[in-house]
C-alpha cells in the first residue's frame, strides 16, 4: 500500500529573559516599536513576517524557545543524517510556494518514495490481503463522507461500517492517529471530509526545519522571548515580554491552540470566551517519532519505506524505514496510545520500538540498535501537542480563529479551514494575516490583490483511495 505522509513536530527549550537577536537585527536589546509584531517563529509566524517586509513596514518577531521552525525541527547532531523531529513533508508542489522559496534557498527538494508494504505478522501481506485492506479504506472514507452531509456533526468512530473485519485497527490508525493524532472518536467527520488533498509528499533533504531557519534568516527575531501578556485594543498593541515592551499598530499571534487555549498568554482585555473555546475544539492530537539509528539494515526495507502492519487496535505504529538511503528508522507512535506511551518518557519510547519491530522482524533487531531519540511533543511547553483535528462539532471554530480580535490576527494550521494539519496551511495562515494586518494599518489597499491567493478547497476523500491516507507527524 502506497502511503502518503504527513509529518510533524520539534522539541521545545527553555525560557531565558535576554533575547538573542537573528542576524538582521541591528541592536542589542529588543525593538521598542514595530509597525507590525508576530508571535511565533513557526511556519505561520516566519510567513507573516516575511510578508510585511515586502510590503515594506517594520515588523519584529518574538518567539519563546532558543531558534525559529516551531514543530518543525531538524536534528542534525544525533544521527548521521537530518532528522526531522517535527514535520516531515510539504504538499501540493503546483501550488506550495514553500517549495520555490527551498530551491532559490539553494535546499534540495525531493519527491519522497512511496513505499507499500504491510506486514502480517512476521510477513509480507499478500494480494488478496492488500486487496481486503484497500476495500476497508474504501468504505471507511465512504462512510464518513456520507455522514459529513448530515444535518448533525459527528465523531468519525461512530459512522464507521461495521464490517472492516481483520483490517478494522490498521483502517482506524491510518485514518485516525496517523493521519491527526487523534483516536476518530475524538475527530468530526465535518473536519475529516473537508480536509484539501494533501497531494504528493514533497521532501527537504537538509530537513523542513532547515528549510524554516532559512526562510527565518532575514527577518529579526527575538529569541528565548516569551510572550507574557499582550495589551490590545482597536488601534494598537502592547505585547509584554521578560526583556521589555513592544509597541506595535497590529500583531499577529502564531501560537498553538493548545497554548492558545491554556491561558499561557495572557490578554489584557481578555479575548472573547469563543476564542478560547474555539481553539478548545481544535486541540492537538498527539504524534511523535522513535528514531532508532540500525545499521547494516536487519529490517530488509528500501529506502523511505513506510511499513503498517495487520492490527486488531490502534495501539500500533508507523514504520518510515532507512530515511533518504540511511540507517535511520522512524517508529511513529499518535492519538491516546501515542500519547500515553510518551508520557512515561523515552526509554519506555525505544522499548516499545524495539519491541514492536520486533514482533515484525525478527529477534536482531534488538541488537543492531546503535542510537535512538525520542520526540515528546505534549510536553514541550510552548507546542504542547502536534497538529490541529476539531472534535465533533467543533469544524467551524476554524473560522471563528480566523477572525480578528481587534488588532490582533491568530495565525496556525489550526486556523486553515481545509489544510489544517500541515506546514503549507500554517504558511498560508500566515500569509493571510500578514495581508489582513497590513490593510488594517493602511499599508495596503482593500483592493490590492494578496501576493499568495488562497488555494481552492478540494475535497480529500475520495469514492476509491488509490493509497492510504497520509501518515501525519506534528503538524504534516
Amino acid at each position: 500500500m502506497t502511503m502518503t505522509r504527513r509529518d510533524f513536530l520539534s522539541a521545545a527549550a527553555a525560557v531565558a529573559a535576554t533575547p538573542v537577536f537573528g542576524a538582521t537585527a541591528t541592536a542589542a536589546a529588543l525593538p521598542r516599536e514595530a509597525d507590525i509584531v508576530v508571535i511565533g517563529a513557526g511556519a505561520a509566524g516566519i510567513a507573516a513576517a516575511r510578508r510585511i517586509q515586502a510590503g515594506n513596514r517594520k515588523v519584529i518577531m518574538v518567539e519563546a524557545t532558543d531558534r525559529v521552525g516551531g514543530r518543525c525541527q531538524t536534528d542534525t547532531a544525533t544521527f548521521d543524517v537530518p532528522f526531522d523531529r517535527g514535520a516531515r513533508w510539504l504538499h501540493n508542489p503546483d501550488t506550495n510556494p514553500m517549495i520555490r522559496l527551498a530551491r532559490g534557498a539553494g535546499l534540495e527538494i525531493l519527491t519522497a518514495p512511496l513505499g507499500r508494504k504491510i506486514r502480517v505478522g512476521r510477513r509480507n501481506a499478500r494480494a488478496g490481503e492488500t486487496e481486503e485492506f484497500l476495500a476497508a479504506l474504501v468504505r471507511a472514507h465512504r462512510a464518513i463522507d456520507e455522514a459529513s452531509r448530515g444535518k448533525a456533526d459527528q465523531s468519525c468512530a461512530s459512522v464507521l461500517p461495521k464490517d472492516l473485519g481483520d483490517w478494522a485497527g490498521t483502517a482506524e490508525f491510518v485514518l485516525g492517529p496517523g493521519a491527526t493524532g487523534k483516536d476518530l472518536k475524538d475527530i468530526s467527520v465535518i473536519d475529516k471530509a473537508r480536509a484539501q488533498e494533501r497531494n504528493a509528499a514533497i521532501a527537504c533533504r537538509q530537513g523542513l526545519g532547515t528549510l524554516l531557519g532559512k526562510l527565518g534568516e532575514p527577518i529579526p527575531v527575538a529569541l528565548s522571548t516569551p510572550a507574557s501578556r499582550i495589551e490590545w485594543g482597536s488601534r494598537d498593541v502592547t505585547v509584554v515580554t521578560p526583556a521589555g515592551k513592544i509597541d506595535a499598530r497590529a500583531a499577529i499571534v502564531t501560537v498553538s491552540s493548545n497554548v492558545l487555549a491554556a491561558g499561557n498568554i495572557k490578554f489584557s482585555p481578555d479575548i472573547p470566551k469563543r476564542y478560547l473555546d474555539a481553539a478548545a475544539k481544535l486541540s492537538l492530537g498527539s504524534y511523535d517519532h522513535i528514531a532508532l539509528q540500525l545499521p547494516g539494515n536487519p529490517l530488509g526495507l528500501g529506502r523511505d519505506d513506510v511499513i503498517v502492519e495487520q492490527s486488531n487496535s490502534t495501539k500500533t505504529a508507523l514504520l518510515f524505514a532507512n530515511v533518504g538511503s540511511s540507517s535511520l528508522c522512524v517508529i511513529d507512535v499518535a492519538g491516546s496510545f501515542g500519547r500515553d506511551l510518551a508520557a512515561q518518557g523515552e526509554p519506555a519510547m525505544v522499548a516499545f520500538a524495539v519491541e514492536w519491530l520486533t514482533k515484525l522482524f525478527g529477534s536482531d533487531v534488538a541488537a543492531a540498535v546503535k542510537r535512538s531519540s525520542a520526540t515528546r511533543w505534549d510536553a514541550a511547553p510552548f507546542a504542547l501537542g502536534a497538529m490541529s483535528a476539531a472534535v465533533p462539532g467543533g469544524q467551524p471554530s476554524r473560522k471563528v480563529l480566523g477572525e480578528p480580535i481587534g488588532c490582533m490576527y491568530l495565525a496556525g494550521e489550526a486556523t486553515h479551514e481545509t489544510l489544517w494539519g500541515t506546514v503549507d496551511g500554517a504558511w498560508e495562515s500566515g500569509e493571510r494575516a500578514a495581508e489582513a494586518a497590513l490593510k488594517r494599518i493602511g499599508a495596503l489597499r482593500e483592493s490590492e490583490p494578496a501576493t499568495a491567493p488562497a488555494r481552492a478547497p478540494r475535497r480529500h476523500r475520495r469514492a476509491v483511495p488509490s493509497r492510504i491516507a497520509t501518515p501525519a507527524s506534528p503538524i504534516d
